[in-house]
């Protein structure tokens, strides 16, 4: 762990109530696809914490024009995307990071949810996860309210491995794709505390434009 990190981490630690559950359930070895539910902007710091690997995770390319900035997120694991760029030269780019061996975190519902309940998932996570061929590590960030304040008790809870042969599925073929997501969506489930909005519709549409 990078010393930035290190100091981050433990500033976090003593900020918030932090709690960690599910240690045992980290892989070792090859990198891994993080499914985390999304509660705001302190999600990249946190999904990193039980982590013994440096984590990567996507910002949007606005963050890395201050230099100091950039210098910070980037050590923190982050890597820029612009916005309007391909949506598969980005899965490309994610799925060969898992390959050499790097966690991705990556938020499956493509936004913040200020309810924390879980919504409906978008399909890059399985095609990311299919293409690298690599397992799914859920987490669940939970804490009460719409806000993180002082002394908040923040539950990081890491669920079990998903075999990444449970979740593949190839590009266009809605009905693998939309099984996978409901795999992910049912184990998000047991680590995140609030219900889920809406469910997977068996033959619903496929977002496989959306990372």
């Amino acid at each position: 762990m990078n010393p930035l990190r290190k100091t981050v981490t433990f500033l976090l630690g003593l900020y918030f109530d932090l709690h960690i559950e599910g240690r045992e359930n980290i892989p070792e070895g090859e990198g891994v696809v993080i499914a985390s539910n999304h509660r705001g902007y302190a999600d990249p710091v946190f999904n990193t914490m039980p982590m013994k690997k440096r984590v990567r995770y996507m910002a949007k390319e606005e963050l890395f024009k201050n230099p100091l900035f950039a210098r910070f997120i980037t050590s923190l694991g982050a890597f820029p995307v612009r916005r309007g760029a391909g949506d598969m030269a980005l899965i490309n780019d994610c799925a060969e990071m898992v390959k050499s061996g790097q966690n991705l975190v990556i938020y499956p519902e493509g936004t913040r949810s200020k309810t924390g309940k879980l919504g409906r998932l978008k399909t890059g996570v399985v095609i990311i996860a299919s293409k690298a061929n690599a397992d799914i590590l859920p987490m669940g960030i939970n804490y009460e309210g719409e806000k993180l304040r002082f002394r908040t008790k923040v539950t990081l809870r890491v669920g079990k491995v998903i075999p990444a042969s449970e979740v593949h599925a190839e590009e266009g073929d809605r009905k693998s794709i939309n099984a996978a997501k409901q795999r992910i969506l049912s184990a998000l489930k047991e680590v995140v505390d609030e219900p889920v909005d809406t469910e997977i519709p068996e033959n619903g549409a496929s977002d496989s434009s959306d990372v």
